[in-house]
């Protein structure tokens, strides 16, 4: 990090601005066009392998299912791959807040707590202090991988990653210049977004306006009514074998009484509450906990330990559904200084609330002390929505791109220097030049890793299961 992060925020943004113009000739931009795989580069296959140590067992052949469907899925479930692979790469050493897996995909819109609709990065597994570079790089190769998903020629995919850098710099400029507190309340709302996409692609905005209709139907109610049913006058989750199974069903008596013994129920609900604010708090202890399940989501997580809970209230027809996911150490940990939290869930759910611009009001957090495991809690489903990139075009993709630049400008922004950050990437296109050239240099390798996997599965090195 620049002198240590011995330099403060609270400096004049005019000298952080020069030390970014001055860092221009320690690590010149034209250097972020580079990579090729470093002699010793790590198998990714062992490096993916390596992430399944823990995890459960029986769900990995989905979680390899899912990453072999094609390069871009692959590329969405191997943030470990890449996190190797940047680490070689060069940085300013201005550091931010990192979403760490900052691919295409994870982002979408999901409700504020005043039930207004926001567009925002939604995923944080992996977030962790480090170079703002390392973001952009795996935003910008997302793009360029789902372009030509999308049978969109080179000279259109080299043209979306550059467009990356420029969106996010330009950004990043009008935030250095923003009062601080402006920075901190910026957001981008879901009609803005339909807007832009309204008037770049016809297309793309059909496919935003459905998102967004689609968001303000997960209510906890449709929620509800989708995932659980009445048995003999009590709700219950419903079980749909492979990807969510109740807990009554899966575990026998004995093991239910040594996992879930009411001491440890307690304990767990008790640290939970304690991880939120006072208000969640007196919420929350008008719920009740009565039912719970196994569940399988996303590609590169599918193997961790998540679990729905459903929650009953007080009045009739009163009940909503909390997740829990397993947290381990995020995948950029091993190539950037230790985290400050001791628990990679409440690293989880802090990087969250200081990346996003408004956060779901029940994150938080607690550890299984009999299993020595971590988990982290959010709302199920709560009025959250993504885009289908598969049937975006040019435009709309460029839109979309766009969307997620910002975001991401404004997540470093509120977590790290933007004057510096600006000043080292000025208004020109060299920057976005080379971002495009590293872009599309890494969707080759992706491509080839892709290959290695389908290979592997082909001779029984990995087994998959494809289609769940």
């Amino acid at each position: 990090m620049v002198e240590d992060q011995h330099y403060h925020l609270a400096r004049p943004r005019s000298e952080r601005l020069a030390i970014g113009k001055y860092l221009r000739g320690q690590v010149p931009r034209s250097n972020h066009a580079a990579w090729e795989p470093a002699p010793n580069r790590p198998d990714p296959l062992d490096l993916l392998q390596a992430q399944d140590e823990g995890r459960v067992k029986g769900l990995l052949p989905i979680r390899y299912g899912r990453m072999v469907a094609s390069p871009f899925a692959f590329l969405r479930g191997s943030a470990a791959v890449m996190a190797s692979d940047l680490a070689g790469t060069p940085v300013t050493g201005l550091e931010v807040q990192l979403c760490g897996d900052a691919h295409l995909s994870n982002f979408g819109v999901f409700a504020t707590p005043e039930r207004r609709l926001v567009f925002d990065i939604n995923d944080f597994d992996e977030s962790h202090p480090g170079p703002w570079e390392w973001d952009l790089k795996r935003l910008a190769a997302s793009a360029v991988v789902a372009g030509r998903e999308n049978e969109f020629d080179d000279k259109m995919n080299r043209r979306l990653a550059g467009a990356v850098g420029e969106h996010y710099g330009r950004a990043m400029r009008r935030l250095a210049q923003a009062r601080t507190l402006d920075v901190w309340y910026f957001h981008v709302e879901a009609e803005a977004v339909e807007a832009a996409f309204g008037r770049s692609s016809k297309a793309g905005g059909k496919s935003a306006g459905k998102m967004i209709r689609k968001a303000r139907m997960k209510t906890q109610e449709q929620t509800l009514e989708k995932l659980t049913q009445f048995v003999d006058g009590r709700r219950q989750i419903v079980s749909d074998p492979p990807l969510l199974v109740r807990l009554d069903e899966l575990l026998s008596i004995e093991q239910q009484e040594k996992l879930l013994s009411r001491a440890q129920i307690e304990d767990m609900w008790a640290q939970y509450l304690d991880s939120l604010p006072e208000d969640r708090q007196q919420l929350l202890t008008r719920f009740r906990m009565i039912d719970a399940a196994l569940r399988v989501g996303g590609v590169g997580s599918v193997g961790t330990r998540c679990t729905i809970i459903l929650l009953e209230g007080g009045a009739e027809d009163d009940a909503i559904i909390l997740q829990q996911k397993e947290a381990g150490p995020s995948v950029l940990e091993p190539y950037t200084a230790a985290s400050q939290y001791a628990s990679p869930a409440q690293r989880i759910v802090q990087s969250q609330r200081l990346m996003q611009a408004s956060s779901d009001i029940f994150l938080g957090w607690h550890e299984s002390r009999a299993a020595d495991r971590k988990y982290y809690w959010r709302q199920l489903k709560d009025m959250k929505g993504s885009l289908d990139v598969a049937g975006l075009d040019e435009q709309g993709f460029e839109t979309y791109l766009r969307v997620c630049a910002i975001c991401l400008a404004r997540a470093h922004a509120r977590t790290g220097d933007a004057a510096g950050i600006s000043g080292y990437l000025g208004k020109g296109k060299t920057f976005p030049k080379a971002l495009a050239e590293f872009a599309m240099t890494y969707a080759d390798q992706t491509e080839r890793d892709h290959q290695a996997l389908v290979e592997a599965i082909a001779s029984g090195r990995i087994q998959a299961e494809s289609g769940i």
